[in-house]
Formats: C-alpha cells, structure tokens, sequence
C-alpha cells in the first residue's frame, strides 16, 4: 500500500498526483493500493478536493487525515507531500518527504517493489 498525504494547495503535490496515478495504473493488478489523504479540512475542501480528483483522473482511493492522524505520520516533518510505502502486514517500509519528478518515481516503484517481496 501507498499513503500519500497531500493537499491541494501544496505545489509538488499538485505535479505528484499524475505520477501517483500512473502508479496505481501499474501495479494495482498486482494488489498495491494507493490512498491520497488530504490534510486539509473536509469541510472547508471537499468540493476543491472533488475538483481536483477530477481534474487529475484520480483513480485511487480518497479522503482525509485528520490533524492528529497526519501529525502522527509525519512524526514532526511537517512538509507534505510525503507517502508512505506499507507492507501487507502494516510495517512501513520506506518513507518519502516532498516530490522529485526525476528522482522520486523510481524511488517509490523500487520501494513498492520490495513491499511486494517483503516477508517480514
């Protein structure tokens, strides 16, 4: 699995998300899931959140953190985005903080890779 935390404002989440989709593309045949969990308020985002799951054909499951959940994922590194690469026994493998277009793909598909071999 891939947790992603995010936001709508949040610049290299905006050019993250179409790799994210990409990504899911790829290896949800394979069982990988992919979660985008929006740290903004629900209430005050839902329809700017819709708007840009729409815009962006995300196809991957979509809500939100809440405060305490996102505090406790980011364990004080407050920048997002930043997704996390989880085996299917819930161990968090690989962490990543912020978005390189060229560097961070083949970074999570590396990652997401091992989750898939990984047996504890």
């Amino acid at each position: 699995m891939l947790v992603n935390l995010w936001a709508t404002w949040c610049g290299p989440c905006r050019i993250e998300t179409p790799e994210l989709v990409r990504l899911h593309k790829e290896f949800q045949s394979r069982g990988v899931e992919i979660v985008g969990l929006s740290t903004e308020d629900p209430d005050a985002s839902a329809q700017s959140v819709r708007q840009f799951v729409k815009d962006n054909n995300v196809d991957y499951h979509i809500g939100w953190a809440t405060p305490e959940v996102a505090a406790f994922l980011m364990a004080g590194r407050g920048s997002i985005p930043q997704s996390f690469i989880i085996t299917r026994d819930g161990h968090i493998l690989r962490r990543f903080i912020g978005f390189h277009p060229q560097i961070t793909p083949p970074q999570i598909r590396e990652a997401l890779e091992q989750a898939l071999n990984y047996t504890g």
